[in-house]
């Protein structure tokens, strides 16, 4: 006879948050876990998905490793490698390299769409359930704490309950929004906080494409650089990374231009659309011959505007929580957002598989889960922004390259000042330290 779950978790939403989550809930038995994906099917946008150790410790824990590393870019092994080769390329003479930031493991890259399989591969069975798209919750909590329940509506009519809902639902989430919502209308939250809830245009521009390796390898052999190294060319307001992917036989390029005055407002038109390699070029005019280059191999580019959320000033209400991009949707210019959201996962998952957490002290395990990673992943949040206007000569520093370098390399700082597992425990440490009194009442 099957064990009786002492609660039952809805994760809406599948992208690499969500997956990573249900896996890592999978490890206890005794927690029901759903996932309602809103498409027919689990799949992601974008083409390149990096990570760096500390995500890669996490993986491991989660006994996924061996099969990440069978389609990263090349197996990770430990080894010092390079994050990114900083080069200052915005200019027809050649360019040279300003700073090399270096690291264990280097950049760990892979594609999206391989990143994801895996993730469903250790998804057990029967968790998935498609075309749901959530369109709003009820609660009953006056049952009391120990019977009271989430009520989920989905587009198609239907409807299910649940003890915990996780909001996996990406920047334009659904539930942020209510969550927020909810707050101010039914429980007097202040007004501004609704300002919270829409996305705002980063003021970028970027242009994406894959290139085939062999296309970026001369006619004697001779390779471009980004085949083996990551690449970062930097110029006033604009920038290009380039990485290998997929066992390193294509190179995913994200070329991007910004108007920082522009940061915060409202970008209308549709944040991704087709566009022609003309477009690419002609923004990239006058810059290096190896990024002029590059950018002449990318295979149907596209245009996104790359948005990203205000810091919220929380991530959980009642038994309600919010994950990855729903919680944090950041830009990409630290290569953190499918990272951090894996951290919440991570977190999240300690939390409800402790045994202190049952179903009347799931709300303290949701206020552990915000406490430690709210900080964190608002942090980087704001790193990542500023570390695209240093990319770009925004900064403080100008295009003073010297003193910029050493100032990029700080950008990382958060990479090594913790632990996965370190987090792990003060995350567990805070759950604890709210349920003991209530234990001893």
């Amino acid at each position: 006879m099957s064990q009786r779950p002492k609660f039952r978790v809805a994760i809406c939403g599948g992208g690499i948050g969500g997956l990573t989550l249900a896996v890592a809930l999978s490890r206890f038995p005794d927690i029901h876990v759903d996932v309602y994906e809103a498409a027919d099917r689990f799949k992601e946008i974008g083409a390149g998905v990096m990570i760096w150790a500390r995500t890669w410790e996490i993986l491991s824990l989660l006994g996924m490793a061996a099969d990440f590393s069978r389609v990263a870019h090349a197996p990770p092994d430990g080894s010092p490698g390079i994050g990114f080769d900083y080069r200052k390329s915005d200019q027809s003479e050649q360019g040279f390299r300003f700073y090399l930031f270096q690291v264990p493991y280097g950049c760990i890259r892979f594609h999206r769409a391989q990143f994801l399989d895996v993730l469903v591969d250790h998804l057990p069975k029967g968790v998935a359930h498609f075309s749901k798209r959530l369109t709003s919750y009820h609660s009953s909590d006056g049952l009391g704490p120990t019977h009271s329940e989430l009520e989920l509506h989905f587009a198609d009519g239907s409807r299910t309950t649940c003890d915990l809902l996780v909001g996996c639902d990406g920047i334009k989430s659904v539930v942020r929004k209510q969550m927020y919502e909810d707050h101010v209308w039914g429980h007097g939250g202040k007004h501004h906080l609704l300002d919270h809830i829409e996305p705002v245009w980063s003021g970028s521009i970027a242009y994406r494409g894959l290139i085939p390796v062999k296309r970026l390898i001369g006619s004697r052999g001779e390779e471009h650089r980004t085949i083996r190294n990551p690449m970062m060319y930097c110029g006033k307001r604009k920038h290009v990374v380039s990485y290998s992917i997929s066992n390193g036989s294509v190179v995913n390029v994200v070329a991007m231009a910004s108007k920082p005055r522009l940061h915060g407002t409202t970008y209308f038109g549709p944040w991704v659309t087709e566009c022609k390699l003309s477009d690419v070029l002609q923004c990239f005019n006058g810059w290096e011959p190896e990024v002029v280059e590059l950018l002449k191999c990318i295979e149907r580019p596209t245009k996104w505007a790359l948005h990203e959320l205000k810091p919220l000033p929380f991530y959980s209400q009642g038994r309600v929580a919010l994950l990855g991009d729903a919680a944090h949707a950041m830009t990409p210019h630290q290569g953190a957002g499918a990272g951090q959201a894996i951290e919440d996962a991570f977190i999240l998952a300690e939390l409800l598989g402790h045994a202190c957490t049952t179903k009347s002290t799931l709300t303290c395990a949701l206020s552990a889960y915000e406490q430690v990673r709210l900080p964190v992943a608002n942090h980087i949040l704001k790193a990542s922004r500023m570390s695209g206007d240093m990319y770009e000569f925004n900064g403080s520093l100008g295009d003073d390259l010297p003193r910029l370098g050493a100032q990029i390399g700080h950008q990382w700082d958060w990479l090594w000042e913790t632990t996965p597992g370190r987090e792990r425990e003060k995350a567990i440490q805070r759950l604890t330290q709210m349920v003991a009194p209530t234990v001893r009442l």
